[in-house]
């Protein structure tokens, strides 16, 4: 497939490595040579130096055969432009990075699609959205929602006493701890499935025998009305509910967050240092949010602020170490939910050591979003997991797919690959070894390493 990348930010080399990884074809275009000099050498991509507006230059990337263009400039109209622009010279399929929340309204969609963009992509929304879930409950690591909630895909810790965290709770409450999957599944196979633990930095798709450890993220999929089985049973039972949250940093993530956050929660208040953006923050963010002048590591300001009383803490400052920092000092006051913005990838396996809670990175999220348009199957939603090698898809059953012909024991995925649920006629279900899947079916699945790919073949 050919793809052509306009744009060599944070976001637009990280699509670039992904797709490389993935052997596609890719062409990255900017304007910034030093840019591209290092890309170029270190990747398996062409590079062009040139203005992503410049027909000229589109032309010169082979627009007119690309099968995917996206444009992922820091500069809104350039990506609106340029994805314009390349859709008239021969461009399959076209997507444009934007920060206007006006433009993602769903009357709106249209709209652009008339005009050749056939999908806008807002990283600060997605991620704000997934801050939402995530926040949730405090018992939780992270939480996929599918089917309007009713189906869910969440990870969650195994802790053991820890004498870093005052308030941490020992396994003597997990009744999981210490059992194989076997067990459990005889014992509590209807109410949710394991698909999946991360353990020493490894996340494996499991098989009957395997244990569930101390220190484990375990991977639930289950139904809403069994959530607080897995609570009870993981020993999270004295986890508070999540209803003031404090948020570090005023960028437009924590804009966008503070809007999903007011729906949920009593309270929201945002900790900002510069006067000039906490003037500018009162007139963006949600009425419910407080606005705090001040800097986020400020003890003082905190504790008059209730920072004790806190049920979330979530860092979203441009400075990945300043987040994962102020993670680690609530978690050892004694906030159970803690949300870190973790945008260098080097960081995420000390951010994980240091089991600071949810990570969040706007890179991947875009990447999950643009990713499913390279699939061939029917694909109504993919998520590329920040905290494990894995990536979780749902795939809309078609009529005459291979996975309608046989039992989903019988289908022969590849390893790593595990369906835990669906929803069929607007109904969320596990999926069992005997299920038959039918056209029209969402299915959830769970793909550990490279796998995703692999599927198209079973749902096309």
């Amino acid at each position: 497939m050919k793809i052509i990348i306009a744009g060599a930010g944070a976001v637009g080399t990280h699509l670039a490595r992904m797709l490389s990884n993935d052997h596609q074809d890719v062409v990255l275009i900017d304007a910034d040579e030093s840019k591209l000099f290092r890309l170029g050498n270190e990747l398996d991509i062409m590079t062009l130096v040139k203005q992503p507006t410049s027909i000229q230059g589109l032309k010169d990337a082979g627009v007119n055969r690309a099968d995917l263009f996206i444009a992922v400039t820091p500069h809104e109209s350039e990506n609106l432009a340029c994805a314009m622009l390349a859709k008239q010279l021969g461009a399959k399929k076209t997507v444009a990075r934007v920060d206007n929340y006006e433009y993602m309204k769903p009357e709106n969609l249209d709209f652009f699609k008339n005009m050749g963009i056939e999908s806008l992509i807002y990283p600060e929304l997605l991620a704000a959205q997934d801050i939402a879930a995530s926040s949730r409950y405090s018992w939780v690591r992270q939480l996929w929602e599918f089917n309007g909630g009713e189906l869910l895909l969440l990870s969650v810790k195994m802790h053991d006493a820890n004498p870093i965290y005052e308030k941490e709770i020992s396994n003597k409450d997990n009744q999981l701890v210490g059992h194989t999957l076997k067990e459990i599944g005889m014992a509590h196979g209807h109410n949710f499935h394991v698909v999946a633990i991360k353990r020493d930095g490894e996340t494996v798709s499991p098989h009957g025998d395997e244990k569930i450890l101390p220190r484990d993220l375990v991977f639930f999929m289950t139904t809403k009305e069994n959530l607080a089985v897995i609570r009870h049973l993981t020993g999270k039972d004295d986890y508070p509910a999540v209803k003031n949250s404090l948020l570090i940093g005023g960028g437009k993530l924590s804009v966008r967050a503070s809007w999903k956050l007011a729906s949920i929660h009593d309270s929201v208040k945002i900790i900002e240092p510069d006067r000039k953006r906490t003037e500018e923050l009162q007139a963006l963010v949600s009425p419910q949010t407080m606005i705090l002048e001040g800097e986020g590591y400020d003890m003082d300001l905190l504790n008059d602020e209730g920072y004790g009383s806190m049920e979330a803490l979530i860092a979203l400052t441009d400075n990945d170490q300043q987040n994962i920092l102020a993670c680690v000092a609530a978690r050892r006051k004694g906030i159970r939910k803690t949300i870190a913005q973790v945008e260098n990838l080097d960081y995420f396996d000390m951010a994980d050591d240091l089991d600071i809670g949810t990570i969040i990175n706007k890179k991947m999220i875009a990447a999950s979003h643009i990713y499913r348009m390279l699939l061939k199957g029917d694909v109504d939603n993919v998520k590329m997991l920040t905290i494990g090698n894995a990536d979780v898809a749902e795939f809309i059953v078609k009529p005459g797919s291979q996975v309608t012909k046989k039992k989903v024991m019988e289908l022969c995925f590849p390893h790593g690959v595990n369906i835990g649920g669906m929803s069929r006629d607007s109904h969320s279900m596990l999926v069992e070894g005997r299920t038959q899947l039918q056209a029209g079916d969402k299915v959830v699945v769970f793909c550990v390493g490279n796998t995703l790919r692999k599927l198209d073949k079973f749902f096309k």
